[in-house]
């Protein structure tokens, strides 16, 4: 198949690239290096080759999705795309907070804007890389896809919930109207993937102070943070640190690959959690990297950050039973690959 993948130079994006290429699909990278850096191209490659691919062909355009004139012109350029995965937007929780107007502006505008140029050039199936965080607070774990939707405890929570119902209603009204070529939407609600690929060569490289757990752990270990700080320790949990369910993200990349047999079975709109199905606390996490890698990660108790919850994780049954895909890669490969990278890698790309 010929795939755009929007963002596809950012930590999730690079990875499914990777997977993409080694299962035999051909791939169009799009992102605005916002949050990236062209010279992850290399990384690819260099990835792509220890994987017996040599060569590879990786066509990138430095494009915003809030870019009309870019992208027609991008789409002008390339055979029609058989399927669009789109992962290109602002992601931090906490920055959403405080810049509301950035992530609906950025979100929301810039993916209408994308599936409109993407109709006009006849590409009308859609891989969306939304997450776990439409739930809201859940009603029990683990979570299945026909769980309730709650309100968005946050700005890029809401962005994910919104586009959620957009992607819906596009399919919905083909399908009212008639059209012969209605809408395919794979949504694919992520819950906390980490990890990195084993080579070390793509990992995640968050500007400035992380946001997620484990690059905040692997800034820690490599001496470029002082210590972790974990935000709360009286949650209803085992140990009073939040649980959540984390993911390997190439686990996740392969998860987009096996998504593409539901758009290529003319699926209209399909929902599936990619997870583990498995909970772990913050300090299960610190403690199995300490284990798996020998470092000590020193850490403080902070206060509670608004909108954070006890606990929440998968049901991914879903997904293995459609789609065949389940997650392979367990909390020690994560913690492992992890280490490798930031150590590879002490100040990330550069």
């Amino acid at each position: 198949m010929n795939i755009l993948v929007t963002g596809g130079t950012g930590f999730i994006g690079s990875h499914t690239v990777v997977e993409l290429i080694k299962a035999g699909h051909r791939v169009v990278i799009l992102d605005n290096l916002s949050n990236s850096k062209e010279l992850v191209l290399g990384r690819i490659s260099r990835v792509l080759e220890l994987e017996g691919i040599k060569n590879a062909d990786l066509p990138f355009y430095m494009v915003d999705i809030r870019d009309r004139e870019g992208l027609a012109a991008m789409f002008e350029a390339e055979p029609v795309f058989d399927c669009c995965i789109h992962f290109a937007g602002l992601k931090a929780v906490g920055e959403s907070v405080l810049k509301p107007w950035e992530y609906y502006e950025n979100n929301v505008y810039g993916t209408l804007v994308l599936v409109d140029e993407m109709r006009k050039a006849g590409c009308k199936s859609i891989i969306f890389s939304s997450s776990a965080t439409v739930y809201g607070v859940p009603d029990f774990s683990p979570i299945p896809e026909t769980a309730q939707k709650h309100a968005a405890m946050h700005p890029y929570g809401a962005t994910k919930s919104m586009l959620e119902d957009i992607l819906t209603d596009l399919h919905t009204a083909d399908v009212k109207n008639g059209d012969e070529n209605p809408w395919n939407v794979v949504i694919l609600r992520y819950f906390n993937p980490i990890g990195a690929h084993r080579s070390g060569l793509i990992g995640e490289d968050p500007s400035g102070i992380p946001n997620n757990l484990m690059p905040y752990i692997t800034q820690v270990a490599v001496g470029r943070l002082a210590k972790l700080g974990v935000f709360g320790n009286d949650y209803q949990t085992h140990d009073g640190t939040g649980v959540r369910d984390y993911i390997h993200v190439v686990d996740l990349a392969k998860g987009h690959v096996a998504a593409l047999k539901a758009v290529e079975e003319k699926c209209g709109v399909e929902i599936f959690n990619l997870g583990t199905g498995v909970g772990y606390s913050v300090l299960d996490v610190v403690h199995a990297f300490e284990e798996a890698n020998g470092i000590e990660i020193p850490y403080e108790i902070k206060p509670r950050r608004p909108g954070d919850i006890d606990s929440y994780y998968s049901n991914p049954a879903k997904a293995q039973e459609v789609l065949g895909w389940k997650a392979e890669l367990d909390l020690v490969d994560m913690c492992r690959d992890s280490w490798n990278w930031q150590k590879n890698n002490p100040k990330g790309y550069i």
